[in-house]
């Protein structure tokens, strides 16, 4: 053999180690493999760490709500509260509202307690639900005797008094839904001894302000408490464009009256519902006719 062909042969054996000591090297790393399908499974089914997934708070059913109030089903007080929500949504989009401050917003309230204030608030929201193109937000503003929540009997966690306290930051929290897809509640929460205070704050002006202007289709209905004697409702009166008052017939005479309007804002419509005018109906509600007139 020359020494050209030695020279060739050492060169062919330097680069077949090089091949061998790559290949050894090659085999020491780790080996990265693509989750494919088979791997996935695999991963599946490994331990997975507890979430805490947001709240769903399930939807208040109103369909239960037969004897008495608003239903679908045609019936004397559907057709009574249909002549009373007619005059309030006159009031609120119509000619009148460009000369009424917070047109959308109406309080239900009466002289004194037990007359029927709340069962109305409650069955105007529903009869205006009803409507095609308007959505309601029901407020239970009578924050010493809150009625609506266990009228409908559910239960609730927080409410108005605790959003305007801040232990509750977002107002939506405090909003539930109903089974009626345009019908929300708020309830009043618990009692405080400051509550006058809250409602007259700078925030409760600001959640009514957006309760008036955010949606342009809403009717916010504030079930406030008795007028005579009790702050909380004055309060709510100056933020209301339309008052509906509740009268029980023989209870409240014309002197009461007349001292609950002149609690009322001056430029609010107002609007009276004769409650128990009749004897009482045969569903048990003990309520049967209504007149709704404004004075303005």
């Amino acid at each position: 053999m020359n020494s050209i062909e030695k020279a060739l042969q050492k060169n062919k054996a330097l680069e077949q180690d090089k091949k061998n000591q790559q290949a050894a090297l090659q085999s020491s790393k780790p080996v990265i493999k693509t989750l494919d399908d088979e791997s996935l499974s695999v991963a599946q089914q490994k331990p997975v760490e507890p979430t805490q997934p947001a709240e769903i708070r399930k939807a208040i059913d109103l369909t239960e709500l037969q004897n008495g109030f608003v239903n679908r089903d045609r019936q004397v007080i559907n057709e009574e509260f249909r002549a009373i929500k007619r005059k309030v949504l006159n009031n609120a989009f119509g000619p009148l509202s460009k000369s009424l401050n917070n047109s959308n917003i109406i309080m239900v309230s009466s002289a004194n307690p037990n007359e029927g204030k709340t069962f109305t608030a409650i069955n105007l929201a529903l009869s205006i639900a009803l409507e095609q193109d308007k959505t309601v937000l029901l407020v239970d503003a009578d924050v010493l005797r809150p009625s609506i929540m266990k009228i409908i009997n559910q239960p609730f966690e927080n409410g108005l008094m605790e959003y305007l306290l801040g232990d509750v930051e977002d107002l939506s929290e405090v909003i539930y839904h109903t089974s009626l897809e345009t019908l929300r509640i708020i309830p009043a929460g618990k009692s405080h001894h400051l509550s006058s205070e809250l409602l007259g704050s700078e925030k409760m002006l600001e959640t009514v302000s957006e309760f008036a202007n955010r949606y342009p289709d809403r009717i916010v209905i504030f079930d406030t408490p008795p007028l005579l004697g009790i702050n909380e409702t004055a309060i709510l009166a100056n933020l209301a464009g339309q008052a509906v008052i509740v009268v029980q017939e023989g209870k409240t005479n014309l002197n009461r009256i007349s001292q609950l309007v002149e609690q009322l804002n001056p430029d609010m419509a107002k609007g009276f519902v004769i409650n128990k005018a009749h004897k009482s109906s045969n569903n048990g509600s003990g309520v049967y006719g209504y007149y709704y007139g404004a004075d303005n």
